[in-house]
């Protein structure tokens, strides 16, 4: 196998050449149909040699083998002109009548895509470097998370796409703390490109998979919803590379539904997810939820789809920023509802720094059980490494730094990084959960030279009013 990176270097580079890319936006958008294009023909190959009755629901002249795999292929004029006239055209188009999961993913793909390339003979040569690459030759699940990982690092500084891009680390510590099994409905209402939902395949298929009837079952079982089109194309030809051959993944709001039609048909056992926070939903999307939980804050409002979408006894690990763990009025009722309705029992305070450049908020992992009231809360800092000021893009979150966390998960007691902290106490203090750690004294506050004179000023007006006061007394007397 190709050096990844190294790849994706050669295919940016060939793309700045074309004057229709402008920017990392479209170049993503474009390498992103391209590569889900090949993805799905690659896998298609691979299920012909596996059933002779297979047949690809993407006409044989638009299968990539057969305009984009040979290398002498056409190109120039001819090349734009099928893939803007043709191509893309007819994916958008693809016939859905019959009811063809397939066909529906292929169309949803294409339907918001679009050919930003105006030289021919420059896509040609794109064609020919991803050609390089064989998605049904790596044993290596991760070669795709990290084609998207190199692509998406280099969006981070745009804040563009950050919102779905969660470090491996974090997604794969969630997942094996919750360790969801073959049989269990796993969730994620705000899925990305797939992290979460690809890191709960592997953990099934590590455990439980034994041949072709679990991987149907498992197929039916994981379940994602994402609303953008660019992370649901990519998240889609993800699950295809994790052998799901029809990923249940919806193209929709997950937010934009009415609250009280979730209902018994529609509950999991497991939710792993980093809702996008610091973002405003669509206007008019509160109107969905009760009047006492009506906010237009988008982490608040998956929190309380997640409460609602979580069967009695299912459990969940989630991301949340600190703006979610205080605050009053709705955000506190949403709170309330949240510690009366689950059992909170662990929260991971993760440094400022997890998910920079792009978001400098400081978040924190909950884990939960629905069912039970909350009585009491475990708190646990995760501190930065030794030497390491802050995490960045060179140096991302590591998963060994949580094999401490994890140490200390099964044999629980306060340490100066662990703290309990009782349910009276949360609801004493309006329910807010943003609990800093006692064992860290408070700084010692520091002043500017400004500050320190206008002390000193007002201590020598205090002094000489107290000197005026006893004068007085003292001619009085």
């Amino acid at each position: 196998m190709k050096d990844i990176g190294n790849v994706i270097k050669s295919l940016q580079n060939i793309m700045w050449r074309d004057q229709g890319v402008s920017g990392d936006a479209q170049r993503i958008e474009q390498l992103g149909w391209m590569i889900s294009l090949k993805i799905l023909d690659d896998k298609d190959k691979e299920l012909e040699l596996l059933n002779d009755k297979y047949a690809s629901v993407i006409p044989s002249k638009f299968q990539w083998r057969n305009w984009a795999g040979n290398p002498e292929g056409i190109t120039g004029d001819e090349l734009k002109e099928f893939v803007d006239a043709k191509l893309i055209p007819a994916l958008k188009n693809l016939d859905i009548s019959t009811g063809n999961k397939r066909a529906l993913i292929v169309h949803e793909i294409f339907d918001g895509t679009n050919n930003y390339m105006k030289d021919g003979t420059v896509i040609r040569q794109v064609l020919n470097k991803l050609n390089e690459i064989d998605f049904n030759s790596s044993e290596d699940r991760h070669v795709f998370g990290d084609i998207y990982e190199t692509i998406l690092k280099d969006l981070q500084s745009s804040g563009k796409y950050g919102e779905f891009y969660t470090p491996r680390a974090i997604t794969e510590f969630i997942t094996e703390t919750i360790n969801p099994r073959l049989g269990e409905k796993v969730l994620d209402p705000a899925c990305g490109t797939g992290g979460f939902l690809t890191c709960a395949i592997e953990n099934i298929r590590r455990q439980d998979i034994k041949g072709v009837k679990n991987l149907r079952q498992l197929e039916k079982d994981i379940h994602g919803m994402e609303l953008k089109p660019l992370p649901f194309m990519l998240c889609v030809t993800n699950l295809i590379l994790h052998d799901i051959e029809v990923p249940n993944v919806d193209y929709i709001d997950s937010l934009n539904r009415e609250y009280t039609t979730i209902g018994q048909k529609d509950k999991v056992d497991v939710i792993l997810a980093n809702p996008p926070f610091g973002a405003s939903v669509k206007q008019g999307v509160e109107t969905n939820y009760p009047q006492a939980f009506r906010t237009t804050e988008s982490a608040d409002l998956f929190l309380l789809v997640m409460i609602r979408y979580l069967r009695e006894g299912g459990r969940a690990g989630i991301v949340l920023p600190d703006g979610s763990l205080t605050g009053d009025g709705v955000k506190q009722r949403i709170r309330q509802h949240f510690l009366e309705n689950c059992n909170l029992h662990t929260v991971v305070r993760l440094p400022n720094s997890v998910f920079q450049p792009y978001a400098s908020v400081a978040t924190n992992l909950l884990f939960f059980d629905k069912g039970k009231p909350t009585r009491e809360i475990w708190y646990y800092e995760h501190k930065l490494p030794e030497g390491v000021k802050a995490y960045s893009k060179t140096k991302p979150i590591q998963k060994s730094e949580f094999d401490n966390l994890k140490k200390w998960w099964k044999k629980r007691k306060e340490t100066d990084q662990a703290w309990k902290v009782p349910i009276a106490a949360i609801i004493k203090n309006g329910y807010n959960l943003d609990i800093k750690n006692p064992h860290i004294p408070e700084p010692e506050k520091t002043y500017t030279s400004a500050q320190l004179l206008n002390m000193l000023h007002d201590s020598f007006r205090k002094s000489d009013e107290l000197l005026e006061t006893l004068k007085k007394e003292i001619n009085n007397g």
